[in-house]
């Protein structure tokens, strides 16, 4: 399964143990996991600016994710989607990427529920969604 996973799930993964950390490592083992320039750039400025983490400790988060993830350049979608138009990038790259699903704690995001095919879940949704996935796969 393709699995987006957005700045903010990012985020909580790197600053402590718990749901968003879990989250990330099982979708490393088990999963393709994606991301986009713009996610890795807001990773950058906020672990720096709003967490104030050596830039060090970034670089090493950054290297992490660009070795796991798959990076993939998204389009300008031809009109706004998203609430906060800043979000719409998520949208594009998981699109471009043909992802199973969007992992995001944006409530913007999360009002839309679904774009394109691609369900937009909260991250202790992506564990019934995971579930949910392999229990089809496995009848297959």
């Amino acid at each position: 399964m393709k699995v987006f996973l957005d700045t903010n799930v990012l985020v909580a993964a790197f600053i402590s143990r718990g749901q968003c950390n879990e989250l990330l490592e099982h979708c490393v083992r088990n999963h393709d996991v994606v991301t986009s320039r713009q996610v890795l750039d807001e990773l950058d400025r906020v672990l720096r600016e709003k967490f104030e983490f050596p830039r060090s400790m970034v670089g090493e988060a950054l290297q992490l994710l660009r070795g796991e993830a798959f990076e993939v350049e998204a389009p300008d979608l031809s009109e706004p989607v998203s609430r906060d138009p800043d979000d719409d990038h998520v949208l594009a790259a998981a699109t471009e990427a043909e992802c199973d699903c969007i992992v995001t704690g944006d409530d913007d995001l999360l009002t839309l529920e679904r774009y394109e095919g691609i369900p937009i879940l909260t991250p202790s949704r992506f564990w019934e969604h995971d579930l949910e996935s392999s229990a089809g796969a496995d009848v297959d």
